[in-house]
Order: C-alpha cells, then sequence, then structure tokens
C-alpha cells in the first residue's frame, strides 16, 4: 500500500498565510482552541486576529482526488460552530482546496445549514474566494 500524501494541507497553508498577512491579518498556526464534542483536543489550522481583536478560525480542507476529506466537513462544521458559540468575539471559516471536491457547491452553497444547528456560524468557502477575501482584510 502506498503512503498517503499529507503535503497538501502545507500547499493550502503556503496560499493562505500570504493573503493573511496582506490583509493585515496576525496569525499562529496549528492552535489548540479548546475541546472538540466528544472532549478531544481542537486545533485549528491557523487563528488569526484583525487589529480591533476580532478572531478568525481557519480551518483547510485539500481534496485532490476523491477521498475522505469530504466525509470530514460536517464533523468539522460541528466542531467550529460550537467553538464561535463558545467566543462570541470569534467567527470560523472552513477553507476548501483542491479539484476533487463533488460536494464543493453543496458546502459552500449553505447546503448544510437544514442538517446542522448553527451550521450558518461557519463560513464555508473555496480557496480562491477566502483568499480574496482575506487579502483585502474583509474577513
Amino acid at each position: 500500500m502506498a503512503a498517503r500524501d499529507t503535503r497538501t494541507g502545507d500547499v493550502l497553508e503556503r496560499m493562505v498565510l500570504p493573503a493573511l498577512e496582506t490583509g493585515g491579518y496576525k496569525f499562529r498556526k496549528q492552535v489548540q482552541i479548546g475541546p472538540r464534542p466528544g472532549g478531544r483536543n481542537h486545533k485549528v489550522d491557523v487563528l488569526a486576529e484583525d487589529a480591533m481583536g476580532n478572531q478568525f478560525l481557519i480551518s483547510m480542507k485539500w481534496q485532490q482526488t476523491s477521498g475522505t476529506a469530504e466525509q470530514k466537513v460536517p464533523f468539522e462544521v460541528i466542531c467550529l460552530a460550537e467553538a464561535v458559540l463558545m467566543d462570541p468575539r470569534r467567527r470560523a471559516y472552513l477553507v476548501l482546496g483542491g479539484t476533487g471536491w463533488t460536494l464543493l457547491d453543496f458546502y459552500t452553497g449553505g447546503g448544510l445549514a437544514k442538517h446542522l444547528t448553527n451550521a450558518d456560524r461557519v463560513r464555508i468557502m473555496d480557496l480562491e474566494t477566502f483568499v480574496a477575501r482575506a487579502n483585502r482584510g474583509e474577513l
């Protein structure tokens, strides 16, 4: 069995971090923000902060070919929504990169809202949309 390529997340990160910097955000990578439902530690890929002290929890998923990242999206939304509910200064983003998403339009179009309570507290965006918003300082 071939080893999985786990470097794709690093590629995604290298595309997002410069946009955050350009947009004037301070950020830290791989930050523990509290527990996930069920008690395990919840780390976000990036915790960004604007000049007013607002925090942005950023989780990134890469789907280069069909695989399990797509199936992990609903649980990640649940976890991010919970973190936002615990601290009103926070906003959450789930960034989906890569060309292997079959449910991209469903996720970015708000399809989870009718299935998950508080899903509206997490903005799900494709990589290009997120980078453009971060670049302009519009998170």
